[in-house]
């Protein structure tokens, strides 16, 4: 390959819609298109070629759908492949954070919702379809947001992210590789027609941002790094994912696009990750400010271990980078042969084009699993009236506020335009699924964002005059044509009704003042009021804390969460969410995630500093009981340590359940500071009335190894308390079991 041709392979320069223009007979090549492929003889890779929402400005009248989305993939493919000279085909990229981003795709419920489930198991098959979709669609790689931890919800990124423990993450992120890439494409092998390959992001530490502000510092240092913000990745890795992308922020003043420690110290040579390294949108070309121009900067990236750009000017100037002598050409071969070796993996050179070869998956089976996400996703945080599930004495609903009859606020950020009729809102799933008789009634009652009140007197009026108040509240990362964007894609600014999604960031967590104002007028009226929050971070609603009958949370459910609602609060379903993130009274309390250092930690004056609910809470229908956890040895060693904790668990109540089995470490004498509880294995339990069982879960290296002194991870010698219960609050006093490990 010649220099030019090289460079070509490890730029992703376009915005794929920009690639395209449809026409009367189907889609044509722009001439943008024709002068990328000239530039590079070739394309390496193209980025967003079906992505369709408000920024790309694609919808189902100029994009393509899902009959022609192999059109439009092979049509481009063809063109690339014709000029060049050795007949490379690119890698088409395409955001798939909570199924494909593109018209027709399966949208599931949002990555926080995903970890309210706590079952990885379900999410692999989700992870499934939406690759199988990818890959009908001729796309190949699938972007995926995994690594990013939740420890500020001020973040508007926070959706994106499983939750703020870096276990729970580490075990989604090993089912969403498992379930892109499948067998073959985990071990090294050639993918399956079926199977993509995924690039996990962000990598690493931008759940940390300071001030919760998208794309800020991340004031971490070593140790936070590796115990709380690393572990999804090293997961990630130890699965077999194909590539990550560096995130856009920095660590200790090294950004992560430009850090060698990171990305090749540790990423390549501790780990022995050889896959692929893609820098985040334009992460490359903000190196300039340290490096003084992107010819530097791009060499900076590449020297550092990014081998593939997006839409940077940096990498289009390596030729002349190495002419300059910033970059060795077998560095810039090595990344070359990264970028070749996957297209080779995932059969391109083969079988470059998509028309006819795969069938897509069902839409029945992608509604089936992103409803089944929805519904493990729902979790009742109190129930003080003991008002669900909905008694049958009820025959008048009052089904309220911002949320109640729309779907577009369920969707999450990062959604493609859905056509009409797509999904459920609460509304409709109470009116199909409540029993004959019941009167369901509706008013908005307000507005999402602002003041205005003009709908809240009808809403007083139907509510009073109802058995039950339904109020559906929350927040919104719909984006809309009157949203402004920057060069990468995150929204700028304040923008009507979006409170939530990149670039949407809150210096507060209430929620609009007239959602306040509804919720103390409807609660006022003296009828039972079941708080419903659709939202993409844990909202401070200590109305709702103090003065619902029920609280339940459903994050973004996607489009069919109305209806799992609906079945959760009509108890044709059992409410089997638990809290991924810790909810805090205020933002002046944050921090509030439950795995902090174990100090003297002093409470406010003014204020708790207790969340209002904690990491791992989850009410069921029913009640459960759980006995004392025992050992199969209460001493092991560093080098064989196995032991088994067993735990009696019954159900108490009088309904079927689920709870989930969450055990914890408390570390007790240790080489380096303690966590105050660490999450280290969590077991799912469905339970008749009455029925008890012994769950039985391993102890190995992976639960308890600890980050030494030396930030390599490993079972060192010291005692800890094996804690089990159903949330990280109740952990706190729950009866431990000792275990002593000795060298």
């Amino acid at each position: 390959m010649t220099l030019r041709e090289k460079v070509g392979q490890l730029n992703q320069r376009m915005y794929g819609w920009d690639a395209y223009r449809r026409t009367p007979d189907g889609f044509e090549p722009t001439e943008a298109l024709y002068a990328e492929t000239e530039r590079f003889a070739g394309l390496g890779a193209l980025y967003g070629l079906l992505r369709a929402d408000a920024w790309s400005g694609v919808d189902h009248a100029t994009g393509a759908g899902a009959a022609d989305g192999p059109v439009l993939a092979d049509m481009v493919q063809r063109h690339v492949m014709e000029r060049s000279r050795l007949g490379i085909p690119a890698l088409l990229v395409e955001e798939v954070p909570h199924g494909l981003m593109a018209l027709d795709g399966t949208v599931l419920p949002v990555n926080l919702a995903v970890g309210a489930t706590w079952n990885p198991e379900l999410y692999e098959q989700a992870a499934a379809h939406a690759a199988a979709e990818l890959r009908a669609r001729g796309g190949h790689v699938a972007l995926v947001s995994a690594l990013d931890i939740a420890r500020d919800p001020r973040w508007g990124r926070t959706e994106e992210c499983f939750g703020e423990d870096p276990h729970l993450a580490a075990r989604l992120t090993e089912a969403l590789v498992r379930g892109v890439q499948g067998e073959l494409g985990c071990t090294g092998g050639q993918f399956a027609d079926d199977k993509a390959a995924v690039v996990l992001k962000h990598f690493a530490g931008q759940g940390a941002t300071v001030g919760g502000r998208n794309s800020a510092e991340s004031e971490l240092g070593p140790r936070e790094l590796h115990e709380i913000h690393l572990p999804a990745a090293r997961a990630g890795v130890r699965a077999g994912a194909a590539a990550v992308m560096a995130a856009y922020n920095e660590v200790d003043g090294v950004p992560c696009a430009g850090n060698q420690a990171l990305l090749d110290g540790l990423l390549r040579r501790r780990w022995g990750f050889d896959g692929l390294v893609m820098a985040d949108g334009l992460a490359v070309d903000r190196l300039a400010r340290i490096t003084g121009d992107t010819v530097s900067a791009g060499a900076l990236a590449l020297n550092s271990g990014v081998d593939l750009s997006l839409w940077d000017d940096g990498f289009t100037h390596l030729e002349e980078a190495v002419e300059r002598g910033l970059v060795r050409e077998d560095v810039l071969d090595a990344a070359v042969a990264r970028v070749l070796r996957l297209k080779f993996r995932l059969g391109l050179f083969e079988q470059p084009y998509a028309t006819g070869r795969l069938t897509a998956p069902s839409e029945a089976r992608g509604r089936e699993l992103s409803t089944a996400l929805a519904r493990g996703a729902v979790t009742l945080l109190h129930d003080h009236g003991g008002v669900l599930p909905v008694r049958p004495t009820v025959s008048r609903i009052a089904v309220l506020g911002p949320h109640a009859a729309t779907t577009a606020h369920q969707l999450g950020d990062y959604t493609a335009p859905q056509r009409p009729g797509t999904g459920a809102s609460v509304l409709d799933g109470l009116r199909r699924l409540a029993p004959p008789g019941v009167d369901i009634r509706h008013a908005r009652g307000c507005a999402l964002t602002g003041d205005d009140l003009s709908g809240t007197p009808a809403a007083i009026a139907l509510a009073g005059s109802s058995d039950l108040a339904v109020l559906v509240l929350g927040g919104s990362s719909a984006r809309t044509p009157e949203t402004d964007f920057s060069a990468n894609g995150a929204a700028l600014g304040p923008v009507s009704e979006m409170t939530c999604g990149e670039g949407a960031d809150l210096a507060g967590l209430r929620l609009g003042r007239a959602q306040h104002a509804l919720l103390d007028a409807v609660a006022a009226t003296g009828t039972p009021t079941v708080v419903v929050l659709v939202q993409g971070r844990p909202h401070a609603v200590p109305e709702a804390v103090d003065r619902a009958a029920a609280l339940l949370t459903a994050w973004y459910p996607g489009p069919w969460g109305g209806e799992a609602i609906a079945e959760v609060l009509l108890g044709l379903a059992e409410p089997v969410g638990r809290l991924p993130v810790s909810v805090p009274r205020s933002a002046a309390q944050l921090p509030v995630h439950y795995n902090h250092k174990d100090t003297e930690y002093g409470s406010y004056v003014d204020e708790s500093a207790e969340p209002s609910y904690s990491f791992g809470h989850g009410l069921s229908y029913t009640r459960f009981e759980y006995g004392s956890p025992r050992l199969s040895n209460d001493t092991a060693n560093t080098r064989t340590c196995a032991v088994t904790c067993e735990i009696d668990v019954t159900n108490a109540g009088e309904r079927s359940g689920r709870t989930v089995v969450q055990l914890y470490i408390r570390r007790l004498l240790t080489p380096t500071w303690p966590r105050t509880l660490e999450l280290r294995a969590f077991r799912s339990a469905e339970l008749a009335p009455g029925e008890s069982r012994t769950i039985a879960i391993p102890l190995g290296a992976d639960q308890l190894a600890q980050v030494g002194a030396d930030l390599e991870t490993a079972v060192l010698p010291g005692t800890l308390e094996i804690r089990v219960a159903e949330s990280a609050r109740a952990a706190l006093t729950a009866v431990p079991a000792v275990l002593s490990i000795e060298g």
